[in-house]
């Protein structure tokens, strides 16, 4: 059984498109998973404006809190990649029109209450994970919370039908349970606890259950281990690295590659030296799974105009480093594509299974804030962090009113290890910029913003959106990807 994450409409109208797989290795129905589905994010993104709109209505009706207007951090949000929303001026007009003040949107994947929802083990635990969201502070420093604002149950009565998990499948009818999608690298990038706990009980009589965690071992993985199994009490029996060798060339640093923009042609050209030089980026990432008590498998993702003779260099990379390596086609052959991993997976299981070791955490649940960033930025290979002022000013305030037990999030690039997505491979000598550091209460964890990490993505110069229509006979949508 897969618990995935669901797709946001963001990406899917922008660069990426959607998030359902291609080919034999696609969930289905795959235009309803990337579009709308059974309107999950259209709840989150209800509920998150909601608390918005009762902050500026508190604000409007006179303050009886004594909110501090500028410390205030709760924006709004929308399922759509719009640079222009990123700073905005709310209130503008005649006196009954608000409060004029500078907000912000963000993408809904990003909102605290998508990932309040992904981390609920039930209704109750949800509806007291809105409450704790903490939105600014009131003149006298004190925090003011969803729960102050009275807007907690209201929040909890449309996320009600939201906390089911979806049930979809692969083209091969393998169940998949769809469900909550918060961002990879400025969230927790991992489906939801309930979905996961819904398939333990339906494999209860054996079986596998194939989970996800975005944006590889040093985001994903982490978060995956550090907050979401301190929440379910389970433990994964194995790590699959998906390796390409065309990223392997990415990060062997002798290509210029350009978001929005297609890989450079002369990546295209066999060349297992350039896979060569991209490795030591493979070996921090099996080196993160390795010291999280985990077996590590590298899957190699074979696109067809992959050259063989770049995918024995994974293979000879993979050995040379003891790790187990399987090449997979899921997406020109299915499932009979994956058998190789699935063995390779069933093995790395049971040999778990019969000597289990414990799985290891980043950090100590007991360890202040800071020491926990500084623990995850030696994952990445850092020298030390370097905060910012005001960041090292809140991290002090969140620390002193009780937050510190709070698990951590180090928003960065998906591109390095580092906070610069210039350096490729796995660099050293370079320490972690934090140069922002927010509390998001409800989900239960601190998060440290490095680099710039815009929380709206823009649209590139040719949006997927220009290509996608419907058969006005038919209803099929096209273009859809």
């Amino acid at each position: 059984m897969l618990t995935l994450r669901q797709s946001a409409m963001g990406p899917t109208f922008g660069i990426k498109g959607g998030a359902g797989g291609a080919g034999g290795a696609r969930i289905h129905p795959a235009d309803r998973m990337n579009l709308h589905l059974t309107g999950d994010f259209h709840a989150v993104t209800a509920a998150h404006n909601l608390l918005a709109a009762l902050i500026d209505n508190h604000l409007h009706q006179g303050n009886a809190l004594r909110i501090d207007e500028r410390s205030l951090t709760w924006p709004r949000v929308l399922d759509v990649n719009d640079r222009a929303l990123r700073h905005i001026v709310t209130g503008l007009g005649s006196r009954v029109d608000g409060v004029t003040r500078q907000s912000s949107f963000d993408i809904t994947p990003a909102s605290e209450v998508m990932v309040i929802l992904s981390l609920a083990t039930s209704l109750a635990d949800l509806r007291e994970r809105l409450g704790r969201i903490v939105v600014g502070r009131d003149l006298d420093g004190g925090w003011v919370t969803a729960e102050d604002l009275g807007a907690a149950g209201a929040m909890a009565a449309i996320l009600r039908d939201a906390l089911a998990p979806n049930l979809l499948r692969t083209g091969e009818g393998v169940p998949a349970l769809i469900h909550t999608g918060p961002f990879g690298n400025i969230a927790t990038g991992c489906s939801s606890v309930i979905a996961d706990l819904v398939a333990a009980r339906g494999m209860a009589g054996g079986g596998y259950i194939v989970t996800e965690a975005g944006f590889g071992s040093d985001m994903g993985l982490e978060r995956f281990v550090d907050l979401k199994c301190a929440v379910t009490g389970m433990a994964p029996r194995a790590a699959v690295l998906v390796a390409t060798a065309r990223a392997l060339k990415a990060h062997s640093g002798r290509y210029r590659l350009t978001s929005g923009k297609e890989l450079p042609e002369e990546m295209a050209a066999e060349s297992p030296d350039d896979v060569r030089a991209g490795a030591p980026n493979l070996l921090a990432h099996l080196r993160i799974v390795r010291s999280m008590g985990l077996a590590p498998i590298i899957a190699i993702h074979v696109f067809p105009t992959d050259h063989p003779s770049e995918i024995e260099e994974i293979r000879r990379i993979a050995a040379e480093a003891g790790a187990t390596a399987a090449a997979v086609r899921p997406v020109t052959e299915g499932g009979e594509g994956c058998l190789e991993l699935a063995d390779a997976v069933a093995a790395a299981c049971e040999k778990a299974e019969a000597s289990p070791a414990p799985l290891a955490p980043v950090y100590d649940p007991d360890d202040d804030l800071r020491a926990k960033i500084d623990k995850v930025a030696a994952l990445y290979g850092a020298d030390g962090v370097d905060y910012a002022r005001p960041a090292a000013r809140l991290l002090d305030d969140y620390q002193g009113a009780g937050y510190g037990g709070l698990a951590v999030v180090v928003a960065k690039t998906p591109l390095s290890l580092s906070a610069d997505p210039a350096l490729t491979g796995a660099p050293t000598g370079w320490r972690l910029p934090v140069r922002e550091a927010r509390l998001a209460a409800g989900a239960g964890y601190v998060y440290a913003l490095t680099g710039a990490i815009p929380t709206m993505p823009g649209l590139p110069e040719s949006p997927a959106a220009e290509r996608i229509d419907v058969d006005t006979a038919t209803g099929e949508i096209l273009g859809l990807r």
